[in-house]
């Protein structure tokens, strides 16, 4: 859990306080009531790899991404990482938990530099019950996160490797499109492959018969979706594409 930096909310991170007015389930808060929330939200800083919360840590907080990724994973006895989520700037997570008392369900790591906003529990429910526009809001954000979830199972239960890439690509890139001339997915093929299920080598091979197609194009750290239009097509297909 990172160290909270008492005091900074209404120092050099008052500016930062923006995010959280624009996110969309803030945006609609009473004046008063957005100053209250910025008065409960505690600034901090982390390095990249830094873990913000284990699986099976009491739910004690929310989070509010200013800037970096945070990587939201599960991983297995022997090793093995799955990817559930890559949480953004202006994004929030850490709800679940928060909302039913139960331990954290996944791990939250410092996927880059970031910097966070943290709301304590004890502050944020007494908050949320007194707004019962923003109360609904967050039940629409845990629809939005089981369906993103149940999108996933789907397609590594029922897709091939190239559904399953080109469904990750998608809907990536809908989440944080890039500039005009193509979407950039601030990515690691690793991460990738550790969202979808299949090995990094499976992943670069598919990747790179794209690149050569002009669908895709590879950056370090980073992919660029430049026709979605196949990706599409390829995942609405449900059939592999070959890599010739």
């Amino acid at each position: 859990m990172p160290q909270d930096n008492k005091g900074d909310t209404r120092g050099s991170a008052g500016g930062k306080l923006s995010v959280l007015r624009k996110h969309p389930y803030f945006a609609d808060l009473e004046p008063d009531a957005f100053d209250q929330l910025c008065r409960y939200a505690k600034h901090t800083t982390l390095k990249r790899g830094a873990t913000i919360a284990s699986k099976g840590d009491p739910g004690t907080s929310l989070f509010a991404v200013i800037s970096g990724t945070v990587k939201i994973s599960v991983s297995s006895p022997d090793g093995r990482n799955a990817i559930l989520n890559l949480i953004g700037p202006g994004e929030i997570f850490g709800e679940i938990a928060l909302l039913d008392r139960q331990p954290r369900t996944a791990d939250a790591i410092a996927n880059t530099n970031c910097e966070l906003f943290i709301i304590d529990r004890r502050d944020f429910i007494p908050f949320l019950r007194s707004q019962p526009e923003l109360a609904m809001k967050f039940i629409e954000l845990l629809c939005t996160r089981l369906r993103w979830t149940s999108d996933q199972v789907e397609q590594i239960i029922l897709q091939d490797l190239p559904g399953r890439l080109a469904s990750a690509l998608l809907r990536l890139t809908e989440r944080h499109k890039g500039a005009q001339g193509g979407r950039t997915i601030a990515v690691t093929q690793q991460e990738i492959s550790e969202m979808v299920g299949m090995t990094r080598e499976s992943i670069n091979k598919q990747l790179r018969a794209w690149a050569a197609r002009d669908w895709v194009r590879l950056e370090h750290g980073a992919i660029v979706v430049l026709k979605p239009e196949p990706l599409q097509a390829l995942i609405e297909a449900g059939s592999a594409d070959d890599s010739d």
